[in-house]
């Protein structure tokens, strides 16, 4: 006589329901989340409002020199972090294994880095960029300090990415007669390619969307910045002070929201067609 596993189906059925459960609510909460942003800032939302400068505590006005601190953090800051990202990853990842109390510690120290709060790390930055420094309250004291948050995720990303790819591409550069260093930048970062392309929009992301480190670094003012030395706003702290600071900047605040917002879906986007592009080229 078979008994049927009804208990294993059950429990089947029930990790089933709450996997989807799970997955429906996020996507209704970020259709939500997106909708309402969308309701709210739709109204102000122009050409004149992306090149015009803000007006009266920026309740009116547009968001120019926002636009322009933020797109320059963001070059500043992936141009660091991500060639310091794939350098530190080829290392843990070819030139080390998991028993090397060097990478342990390295690991450990990333895993740290990774935990650390965004105000403690805005904190460091304004004490070594700002004041050690002499930097200054400018976008470059910023875009450092932004570099050293996402500086774990592209790591940890790229590494596990290189780990992932099977060993016989590495027998077979040395059995060609490849060098080391041949087969890591003609064989492995071409096929980590939508690993590094994941690191990226990882690094993005954190970038774009913070702001109490900003606060310490990049300072407040909403003028155009002339020079990476000058003080800028990022769109994500124009948003906390027209929310939180100013009387009547919600509309404004909104309609800023909705372009952080449209600006990440479409980096988000595009990134993740060069990702597909690369892995159906390397699949050839």
């Amino acid at each position: 006589m078979i008994i049927l596993p009804t208990n294993r189906n059950l429990a089947d059925q029930v990790l089933k329901f709450s996997s989807w459960f799970c997955g429906l609510l996020i996507i209704g909460f970020f259709c939500y989340l997106f909708i309402d942003i969308i309701w709210h800032g739709i109204e102000r939302l122009s050409l004149n409002f992306l090149i015009s400068d803000p007006a009266n505590a920026g309740r009116q006005g547009g968001i120019a020199p926002m636009l322009v601190s933020t797109l320059l953090l963001l070059i500043i800051c992936i141009s660091i972090a991500l060639p310091l990202g794939i350098a530190c990853a080829i290392y843990l990842a070819e030139y080390t294994n998991e028993h090397m109390w060097f990478a342990k510690f390295i690991r450990h120290s990333l895993a740290m880095l990774a935990s650390v709060p965004s105000i403690v790390m805005g904190m460091f930055g304004y004490a070594f960029f700002v004041i050690a420094l002499n930097f200054g309250f400018s976008i470059l004291s910023g875009a450092l300090t932004l570099a050293c948050m996402v500086l774990p995720f592209i790591i940890r990303s790229i590494e596990d990415t290189l780990r992932n790819i099977p060993q016989i591409h590495r027998l077979n550069a040395s059995a060609l007669g490849l060098s080391k260093w041949r087969c890591i930048f003609q064989i492995l970062l071409p096929m980590a390619g939508h690993g590094i392309l994941l690191a990226l929009v990882l690094g993005i992301g954190r970038a774009m969307a913070e702001t109490a480190a900003l606060l310490y670094t990049a300072g407040y003012v909403t003028r155009m910045p002339d020079t990476v030395f000058d003080s800028g706003r990022s769109l994500s702290v124009h948003i906390f002070d027209l929310s939180m600071n100013v009387p009547g900047g919600e509309p404004s605040a909104y309609s800023s929201a909705l372009v952080l917002v449209i600006l990440l879906l479409l980096i988000n986007a595009s990134t993740h067609w060069m990702a597909k592009k690369i892995r159906h080229r390397s699949n050839k």
